[in-house]
């Protein structure tokens, strides 16, 4: 069964919780800095065990001491759904561990 698409007051309203996350055309999207780019590739990695845990996946850039996240669900038409937003939360909670901005 596919994920069911939220609407975009909702997802505005949810992101509340989730500061440095935006609605863009690409999803829900969050740029991280870090101190070096050890720390930098160190989140990607912590990342990509998430999305493993999660069986959800995001567009995932690493840049020299930055991360780049944009998130939506491609089996809900590119929405937003509450799958992008768990990953957020827990992308989130994590970037703290890794001194994330």
């Amino acid at each position: 069964m596919a994920a069911q698409a939220l609407g975009q007051d909702t997802v505005r309203e949810r992101l509340r919780e989730l500061p440095g996350w935006s609605l863009t055309e690409d999803g829900i999207t969050r740029t991280y800095r870090f101190g070096s780019h050890f720390a930098a590739t160190a989140m990607v990695v912590h990342i990509a065990q998430l999305q493993e845990e999660l069986n959800h996946h995001s567009r995932l850039t690493l840049g020299y001491d930055t991360v780049s996240l944009s998130v939506r669900t491609h089996d809900a038409g590119g929405a937003v759904t509450e799958k992008d937003l768990e990953l957020a939360r827990r992308v989130e909670s994590a970037g703290a561990g890794h001194a994330a901005r």
